[in-house]
């Protein structure tokens, strides 16, 4: 069969057929961030049913923590947070003093030494001469190990999610020599609605249906274009209805002069003022009602954290739906969604499915941990995958050939 393959190349390149016809597949990861497993059950995206009924579908547990960047960079990874560097979205590192990595630090942002605990699959893609273009990604403004991808875009939450897709078809486009193997894919509209309006909110359900269109979109896009594509499409976290009646106050418990924290919400991280550490230690070491405080050393073993010096000294995490805050904050709108929860929260669980030559059709995968997204990709992409956390074994019996 192998050979009948490549006999079928050579004559469809000796009858002038176009270059793209002996490439292989493109691999697109796209991220829906926010993309709760069971939101493709609603009945409302008819073009991400077809793909999973005619490839393989699956619910994935973020690691912990359940944030936006640590997730998008386990998946890229197959490293935990505590392992890949990226252990929340806002944090400190005693190597980098004075600033704090958050997502509205552009210089952080673009500053390799957040990035470079771990590679990510474009550097490794790149490192091995395959094109790359991993577009709206975290992680991809930073020269990560000294290497950038071939094509990049900086981060613009503004940009609507037609254009994203139109710039992935335009690099497709590119002669065959410049045109990326691997592309990634970004949409926020599902997540922003989850956050400002609840998951099961009907503006949820509309941004659902609306990432849905425009991957649609992408799918006329390769066709049209004759380009054969692997598919993943992913999320990092799935999201969990809050209330106002669902709160709990860390003042309750330690006056705000004692401690400060760069999160609230699911989780809050709490870094012990000068004179203070015995005081806080002792009001956040004890039982509380709707949540529960570590001293990093102490986390649960099952969540794989707290060794990376850049783990907060202490960390209280909520019941699922409950909220951490201060009886002083006051958000510019109220949040009716929220994740950072535990993994193992259904609400929790994220979006996989998985389509393309590789895979074999209507596969249900069972539950597995989103490191394992990684060794997929490397196979995809056709690299040695670097050391990770993840297996092969997960998604094997999805795959065409394991």
């Amino acid at each position: 069969m192998r050979r009948l393959l490549a006999c079928l190349v050579a004559v469809l390149i000796a009858a002038g057929a176009p270059a793209w016809a002996a490439e292989r597949p493109v691999t697109i990861l796209i991220s829906i961030d926010g993309f709760r497993a069971d939101y493709l059950d609603r009945g409302i995206t008819p073009v991400l049913s077809r793909l999973a009924e005619e490839g393989v579908r699956g619910a994935m547990r973020p690691s912990f923590p359940s944030k936006t960047f640590p997730n998008h960079y386990t998946l890229v990874t197959g490293l935990r947070p505590d392992r890949n560097g990226i252990v929340e979205n806002n944090m400190e590192d005693p190597a980098i003093p004075g600033v704090t990595f958050k997502m509205s630090n552009r210089d952080a942002v673009r500053d390799r030494r957040w990035w470079d605990q771990a590679e990510p699959i474009w550097v490794t893609a790149e490192t091995a001469g395959i094109p790359t273009a991993p577009y709206f990604w975290p992680g991809v403004e930073a020269p990560i190990r000294g290497v950038r991808p071939r094509y990049w875009v900086k981060f613009d939450m503004d940009t609507p999610n037609a254009a994203r897709v139109d710039q992935v078809l335009n690099w497709l486009d590119l002669p065959p020599a410049k045109r990326p193997r691997f592309v990634t894919l970004y949409f926020d509209t599902v997540d922003t609605a989850g956050h400002d309006y609840g998951p099961e909110s009907a503006e949820v359900n509309a941004a659902v249906a609306g990432v849905d269109v425009e991957i649609g979109r992408l799918l006329e896009g390769l066709k049209a274009r004759g380009r054969d594509a692997n598919i993943v499409v992913v999320a990092d976290h799935g999201m969990a209805a809050l209330s106002d009646d669902r709160k709990a106050y860390m003042d309750d418990v330690l006056p705000k002069t004692a401690y400060r924290s760069l999160a609230g919400g699911a989780f809050m991280t709490i870094y012990p003022a000068a004179g203070h550490e015995a005081e806080v230690d002792a009001a956040l070491i004890r039982p509380h009602d709707h949540y529960q405080c570590w001293r990093k050393a102490e986390i649960p073993g099952r969540f794989r954290y707290g060794r990376n010096p850049r783990v907060a000294p202490y960390f209280c995490l909520a019941e699922t739906g409950w909220a951490l805050t201060t009886r002083d904050y006051r958000p510019s709108k109220p949040e009716r969604g929220a994740h950072g929860f535990d993994p193992a929260s259904a609400e929790m669980a994220a979006i996989f499915i998985a389509h393309g030559p590789a895979f074999r059709a209507g596969v249900r995968l069972p539950d597995f941990n989103n490191v394992s997204v990684y060794p997929l990709l490397a196979k995809l992409v056709r690299v040695s995958p670097r050391p990770n956390d993840g297996t092969i074994a997960d998604i094997a019996k999805g795959l065409v050939a394991p």
